[in-house]
């Protein structure tokens, strides 16, 4: 296996990497503090063809493959602060635009991607609900046949983008008795009557990311609205969830970069006891951990952008990535506060933001719980 980026590669790495840290971070952490989600940032984003990255050039996007695309992405982690506005690029990306050009009809392609690609139509992905998280079979929203289309009813939770989405992917039972094979997802445009969108959800971290319930109340879908075939749902959810599991913490090694550089320079200028902090057991030795987790978490990265990229089966290594990468941005953080000592834990020096947003990642898109079980199953266990 040849990790190594092509050149074209390096140079779209070095251009995001430029343009997020000059662009990108004006304000945060008043945003962080007031949970404002950027617009203008996920403008400037679209400006370059992040919103598209891995959308096929004929519909505006970049057409980018799975290492390339992680390279850009580690890139805008380490430029970005803001892992909110990361956050919400990613289920745009992985949770919406992909669904719609795997499963979509060319109508569907026609008419949404291209919006996505520019910046003027933000998707948001809604499966999640108070009893139904990774037990994607327990979901209780209904679609029911009225005429040639349906009547979406049910509630929706944790739905990132819901409050600036343009249009969701809605995922509803078209025949409950039928079970997996029962699940259908829709295409459904935030403005359509009988849909409506509660209040934001505070969050622990990744704050600028909006996220909030979703309602539908006999909300009418046209046959248009179908998304893949009637009853694909269940496959659909499982092929955008291997998607996402797979690139949504490439981001994650970028920031993970960034936090250690940032964390070597404070140990070597810090002093105590007449000499930089750097030069104690306890302190050295969380950096060269630190440094563990960055490089075994981007060789587990890359190795499989790599199996994607030549076709190889991938099951394991998602959730292997998922797994440790949520894991190892967590445990790097606390050790990033913990160098930095009291300093660490404050607003102004922005360590524990870092913390606060790495601690989601043990949550969403599968928890690592249930990368270990998934993991496991594969195993044979």
């Amino acid at each position: 296996m040849d990790f190594a980026l092509t050149e074209e590669q390096r140079l779209l790495a070095q251009t995001v990497e430029t343009f997020a840290t000059r662009e990108l971070n004006q304000d945060l952490t008043e945003r962080d503090a007031a949970g404002t989600f950027p617009a203008q940032a996920w403008r400037k984003c679209a400006g370059i063809g992040l919103t598209g990255l891995t959308v096929p050039e004929e519909y505006g996007g970049a057409g980018a493959d799975a290492v390339t695309t992680m390279a850009a992405m580690e890139a805008l982690g380490y430029g970005c602060r803001d892992n909110g506005l990361i956050f919400s690029l990613n289920a745009h990306l992985w949770a919406g635009t992909m669904p719609i050009v795997r499963y979509g009809t060319e109508q569907q392609r026609q008419h949404y991607l291209p919006q996505c690609c520019d910046g003027s139509l933000i998707l948001a992905h809604a499966a999640t609900e108070p009893g139904a998280g990774s037990d994607a079979l327990s979901l209780t929203t209904t679609a029911t046949r009225k005429g040639e289309g349906w009547l979406l009813n049910g509630s929706k939770t944790f739905v990132t983008n819901a409050p600036v989405a343009g249009a969701l992917v809605v995922f509803a039972a078209t025949d409950p008795a039928a079970k997996f094979a029962g699940l259908s997802a829709f295409l459904v445009d935030a403005n359509t009557p009988g849909l409506r969108v509660g209040r934001p959800i505070g969050t622990m971290g990744l704050r600028t990311a909006p996220i909030a319930e979703v309602f539908f109340e006999d909300c009418p879908v046209s046959p248009e609205g179908l998304l893949g075939a009637p009853g694909a749902g269940m496959a659909l959810f499982n092929s955008t969830m291997q998607t996402e599991r797979a690139l949504i913490l490439a981001s994650a090694v970028g920031t993970l970069r960034r936090n250690l550089e940032r964390c070597i320079d404070h140990a070597r200028a810090r002093r105590q006891y007449g000499r930089p902090i750097g030069a104690f057991q306890a302190v050295a030795h969380r950096l060269v951990e630190m440094k563990l987790r960055l490089e075994t978490a981007r060789l587990l990265l890359y190795r499989l952008g790599w199996l994607l990229d030549h076709g190889q089966p991938a099951e394991l290594d998602v959730c292997l990535v998922k797994l440790h990468i949520s894991e190892a941005f967590v445990q790097s953080g606390l050790d990033a506060i913990t160098i930095h000592g009291g300093y660490g834990y404050t607003a102004e020096y922005e360590v524990e933001r870092d913390l606060r947003d790495a601690i989601g990642s043990r949550l969403y898109s599968g928890t690592s719980d249930i990368q270990r079980n998934i993991a496991a199953s594969l195993l044979g266990l």
